[in-house]
């Protein structure tokens, strides 16, 4: 027999228990400290995909911002806008000329409501039509080249909402009315626009927009390497594997909680002209990618947090319950799972029992 195995009062060997090393505890640590990591990069991820994908993809912006065309905040504020920018360019001095001069204001005014009614009619008649959602989608993508032509460039120049088609298309259904007759010879080509970023946001979103792209090609992968590696490293892997998911939909939940902290500030801060009910369906489909990853993410997390946790308790409602062993402390069972009560009575009469 070796020295190195001690034997015990039974006749058998037991192999000496060595302390776990320093190279395996700090194994574990980093395998932890990757798991954070990871954890950490998961909704920084999610957001640099987000940026990239509308700020650079304009095929997906654009079918972000499609179905705003039949809502209905978007189409008051475009009447509102394209009716804002079409009376100026009324002119009624040819009209007010034979009345006196005394009831000329009176006069203006009330021609002035009932030719803006007139021209709201029109424009609400060209922004609920069919054709609208093709017109929308061309001003969108149009809009969008000149964002990426602006972060491309150098300069400061803002970025606007050019509505020249729409306001061709209310020229088109002027022309067809009595009374827009005048009003389409003396509006311009060009009358409305809804700018969508100023000259002094232009560098922040351009150093922004370098920063997105440079974090969708680095932290995704880099957030995958280190939650693998972590899970590779660590001794305990389902109870890390509990413990990071669980990590992770905490991390999604603050960046959804974040995301709606962000929208209320950057809605409050607009302008009193910027109508509130279209800047939030604005800014709901935008970020309705962003959002549907954030949830999709927590519910992942959750799943597998749910069937790491599951897999120990079915493995256990499955085992059968062994038999009492010496020096276990087990008692032994009966196929229903109680104890053999009728076994341990007899064991007790036979010792009682004389002995002669």
């Amino acid at each position: 027999m070796s020295a190195s195995a001690p034997a015990r009062a039974d006749g058998r060997a037991t192999a000496a228990r060595c302390p776990p090393g320093r190279p395996r505890r700090a194994r574990s640590l980093a395998g932890g400290a990757l798991l954070l990591i990871g954890t950490l990069l998961l909704p920084l991820s999610l957001a640099a995909l987000w940026a990239r994908a509308e700020l650079t993809d304009t095929d997906r912006y654009v079918a972000a911002v499609a179905p705003l065309a039949g809502n209905r905040a978007i189409q008051n504020a475009i009447v509102d806008d394209v009716t804002n920018g079409v009376m100026p360019h009324v002119r009624l001095d040819g009209l007010l000329k034979v009345v006196p001069r005394a009831e000329r204001p009176a006069l203006r005014r009330k021609f002035t409501r009932g030719i803006r009614e007139f021209v709201d009619k029109q424009v609400r008649q060209v922004v609920t039509g069919r054709t609208f959602p093709e017109v929308w989608t061309g001003v969108h993508r149009t809009a969008h080249r000149a964002l990426d032509g602006t972060l491309a460039a150098s300069g400061d120049a803002p970025v606007t909402l050019d509505l020249s088609p729409v306001i061709e298309r209310v020229r088109h259904q002027l022309s067809g009315n009595g009374l827009g007759i005048d009003i389409v010879r003396r509006v311009p080509p060009t009358g409305a626009s809804i700018v969508l970023l100023n000259s002094p946001d232009v560098p922040r979103l351009r150093a922004g927009c370098q920063v997105a792209r440079t974090g969708a090609l680095l932290l995704p992968p880099a957030a995958a390497l280190c939650l693998l590696a972590g899970l590779l490293l660590t001794r305990r892997r389902r109870r890390a594997l509990i413990c990071t998911a669980a990590g992770c939909a905490v991390a999604c939940a603050l960046l959804a909680a974040a995301l709606a902290l962000v929208r209320t500030r950057l809605l409050d801060a607009l302008p009193a002209t910027v109508p509130r009910p279209a800047a939030d369906a604005y800014t709901d489909a935008l970020t309705a990618s962003l959002r549907s990853g954030v949830w999709t993410a927590i519910g992942a997390a959750a799943a597998t947090v749910a069937l790491a946790a599951a897999g120990p308790l079915a493995a256990r409602l499955r085992g059968t319950p062994s038999d009492r062993q010496p020096g276990s402390g087990r008692e032994r069972v009966t196929p229903r799972g109680l104890p053999n009560a009728h076994d341990d009575g007899r064991r007790r009469l036979a010792d009682e029992r004389p002995r002669h």
